[in-house]
């Protein structure tokens, strides 16, 4: 443009990130053509708001955080009017008018009105102290409460910006506890282990974590907040609350004007409303159906609008996104298809020493997503293959390393890239063990097994996660003469990890949730599979029973809904009869059970039970309701635990019976139900050496006999018939339930997952389980170990689920869709 001819007038709404960059964008491509006013909401000039976590933290001030200061305004002719909304746009007049009654004209206009946080409509939302984090004025008001002594906060979300509030006031001195209704934090961009991680390093910077929660009323007192109330009862105290439950586009004065609006202002490729003269950018944009609140598609849209303006082709096309942060100093990287999905396949690395985290998605042999925890160094270049759609199955091997070794081993196999590493390459991160010690060792000492190997120089004898490594530098190193090593199978596929080693890592390492156990250990994958997770589920409950909870979807299908499934899609439920012993009035309620829900079927078990066969999925709480106001509680017949205790009539009725036979198979049962195991566990008393309740085919077994008891253990009556062996003899009823016990527990703790008392047995001799129940000192440990965690497995499944628990279990998925939150 010369200088004759008049300026157009560009009026920009919103001083902040969005706005400011595409004034610069278009002063950067023609500084002449525009008179450029802004209007600014807040009084003062433009920051960078990604930045306010380290103001609140203290790390910063806020004149570091300017992006714009008064001197930029000033150079590029650029009236401010910061401190004044703007409340009216008159698209046919062209004008805008702001408080105060300022009116402005203008040629073309600028929305950047950014978004609002989005604020819970919880009771007590006005109370002082609540405050949301958006901008300065949040932090200034977030400052001044953490100034008070023993000050507390809690905030509520666990997003990028409810985490780095709560980091800031740890920071500043406070108690900050995060609220999140997800059972993992910033779910949207990490996967559950990386979440774990990240929970744990907020633990380790002071803040604490309640995940799952549902927020129900902020209380108060005198007008102030006090404390935040959860809907499980718990009320969380607090001086501070701080929403960040997320953001909306501001499109309130777009929508007024008569703009297009949907979620956001609409517009086109070139940024352009639904009139020519206006355009709009950043978190009040709405662009084929999608709304951003990253930089990254913004400082896109603020190119393609500066192309429009200055006669070019405004062409944004939507944006890949990718996001790399700092979350309370922990870097942070995730992309595209982060949690995979079906059709994917995923590459996972962990170093637990470290803290870092690293899961590939692969698509179709492309990058399809990438989450990085703790080093997201090779963040930028997992994106480029993914925008790229690269084909990486030549590099599948090594991608998950990095680029550096990738690209300097791409096309190599996987043997050839690890005769391709010099000997400076560290094999294992745990011990720092190079290549080169490694193969010296093994030439030099004449190492030939891995074992050799680890106990030489120390390569794979930590976390394992380096196993096959040096398993392949061993092989490589010894050529025809290695030999594949025998031994303990791993647990699966996810992990090199025996289930012993395993079931020892997680009492020695204090390891109390699945994802603990996947970084400790590092799996190999990022959620694990079908055939861990149930058994991590199990170990972590046997270790810890009063602290871990039940991961109910790492459970099959009859453990998850308290019934056997059936070939038809129906359920077989099986009351509890204490000792195989029933009453008219519990025979009547089954009758009355099985004709008021027209159950097809109903049968006695060998095991002395009654089942009813052909239940509806959708009728299985009522069933449960009707039996439990019976007093009948559930037989677990779907169980990985207790099943039946069989019994005989013994001493009351019988004349041959020795003992009481039936009272203590009763008291046994009254004793262990409830109580999970490695696999299903079937007991049985009878009263004399005749044996009528086959006590000698069961796992554990009692035969009463004249001078006492016999305790017998690892029978099996199934797939595979075999008689029990003597475990010991006792002379008394109280020591026969001690030493059952005690036997149950030594199983539970050393059993493998879906591994029969038999086999265990089989596996740790006989002699091993004898000496410990025997021995008065450890029967008694195990017992009292036994006892404490019967404490929270004693409850009734059925009752729980008829009060409400997990009742999503039965709720058809329409009217789970009906009821879903938008």
């Amino acid at each position: 443009m010369t200088q004759a001819t008049p300026k157009l007038r560009l009026v920009v709404i919103g001083n902040g990130m969005a706005g400011c960059r595409a004034v610069e964008e278009v002063l950067k491509r023609d500084p002449d053509r525009y008179d450029v006013t802004i209007f600014g909401a807040e009084p003062r000039v433009n920051y960078n708001r990604i930045m306010l976590s380290p103001v609140l933290a203290g790390e910063k001030a806020f004149e570091d955080i300017v992006i714009n200061d008064e001197a930029w305004y000033r150079d590029n002719a650029i009236t401010l009017h910061a401190g004044r909304a703007v409340t009216a746009i008159d698209l046919a007049a062209r004008t805008v008018t702001a408080e105060g009654g300022l009116e402005v004209g203008y040629d073309k206009l600028i929305l950047a009105t950014g978004s609002d946080p989005f604020r819970l409509p919880l009771p007590g939302g006005d109370l002082k102290g609540v405050v949301t984090f958006r901008d300065l004025d949040d932090v200034n008001a977030m400052l001044a409460a953490s100034a008070k002594p023993d000050a507390r906060a809690v905030v509520i979300g666990g997003g990028l910006l409810g985490l780095e509030a709560a980091y800031g006031l740890a920071r500043r001195g406070m108690a900050a506890t995060v609220v999140h209704l997800m059972d993992v934090l910033m779910e949207r961009q990490l996967d559950e282990s990386a979440g774990f991680l990240l929970r744990e390093a907020l633990a380790d910077r002071g803040v604490e974590t309640v995940l799952g929660a549902h927020s129900e009323e902020i209380v108060g007192a005198e007008g102030q907040v006090t404390g935040l109330k959860l809907k499980d009862g718990r009320v969380l105290p607090c001086d501070l609350l701080v929403m960040a439950v997320g953001i909306r586009p501001n499109a309130t004065l777009a929508k007024a004007a008569g703009l297009g609006v949907n979620r956001g202002v609409v517009v086109d490729d070139a940024m352009r409303t639904s009139d020519p003269d206006v355009f709009a950018v950043g978190e009040c944009v709405e662009h084929r159906g999608q709304c951003y609140g990253l930089v990254a598609p913004i400082w896109e849209m603020c190119r393609a609008l500066a192309e429009a303006l200055t006669d070019g082709e405004g062409a944004y096309q939507g944006s890949v996104l990718s996001t790399r942060l700092k979350v309370s100093g922990v870097d942070v990287f995730s992309a595209g298809k982060f949690a995979g999905g079906e059709g994917c396949e995923d590459i996972v690395f962990r170093d637990a020493a470290r803290g870092v985290y690293k899961r590939v998605v692969i698509e179709e042999g492309k990058v399809a997503g990438a989450v990085l925890f703790g080093d997201a160094a090779d963040g930028g270049w997992y994106f480029d293959l993914m925008k790229a759609g690269a084909d990486v199955a030549g590099i599948r091997e090594t991608l998950i390393f990095g680029q550096a070794i990738t690209e300097g081993l791409a096309g190599l196999d996987p043997s050839a890239a690890v005769a391709a590493m010099p000997d400076t390459q560290e094999i294992c991160g745990c011990n720092g063990v190079c290549k080169g010690a490694i193969t010296s060792a093994i030439t030099a000492q004449g190492l030939t097994t891995l074992d050799d190997v680890r106990a030489v120089t120390k390569a794979s004898a930590s976390c394992g996660s380096c196993t096959p490594l040096v398993e392949q530098v061993l092989k490589l190193t010894l050529g025809d003469g290695f030999q594949a090593q025998t031994g303990p199978k791993p647990i699966c596929k996810c992990s090199s990890k025996t289930h012993g080693e395993v079931r020892r890592a997680i009492v020695d390492q204090g390891l109390k949730s699945m994802p603990a156990v996947m970084q400790a250990l590092e799996w190999s994958t990022p959620d694990g599979c079908a055939s861990c997770r149930p058994a991590l589920n199990y170990y972590l409950l046997c270790a810890w029973p009063d602290e871990y909870r039940d991961d109910k979807q790492s459970r099959f299908i009859n453990e998850r809904v308290h019934a056997n499934i059936q070939k038809d899609g129906t359920y077989s439920v099986v009351p509890r009869m204490w000792g195989g012993m029933t009453s008219p009035a519990e025979l009547r309620a089954i009758a009355d059970v099985a004709e008021k829900f027209a159950i097809p079927a109903v049968k006695v078990t060998g095991g002395q039970r009654i089942d009813l066969l052909g239940v509806k999925k959708d009728d299985l709480p009522a069933v449960w309701a009707d039996l439990n106001a019976a007093g009948m509680v559930s037989g677990h017949a779907y169980a990985k635990g207790l099943r039946t205790v069989k019994t005989c009539v013994g001493s009351d009725w019988c004349r041959f019976g020795t003992q009481d036979s039936t009272g203590l198979g009763m008291r046994l049962e009254k004793f262990l139900w409830g109580s999970w195991a490695p696999a299903k566990v079937k007991l049985a008393v009878s009263g004399c050496p005749r044996n009528c309740a086959e006590a000698t085919c069961k796992d554990f077994g009692v035969v009463c006999v004249d001078s006492g008891y016999e305790i017998h253990i690892g029978g099996a009556a199934g797939l595979h018939i075999q008689g029990t062996q003597v475990l010991t003899r006792v002379a008394t009823e109280d020591e026969a339930v001690w030493v059952i016990a005690a036997a149950m527990q030594l199983y539970r703790e050393e059993g493998w997952y879906l591994e029969r008392v038999y086999k265990w047995m089989d596996r740790v001799g006989l002699e091993t389980i004898r000496a410990q129940v025997t021995d008065p000192d450890q029967r008694k440990a195990l017992y009292d170990r036994f006892a404490y965690s019967q404490r929270f497995a004693r409850i009734d499944p059925w009752a729980e689920r008829v009060a409400g628990r997990h009742n999503e279990e039965f709720t058809p998925m329409s009217r789970r869709m009906e009821f879903a939150p938008a």
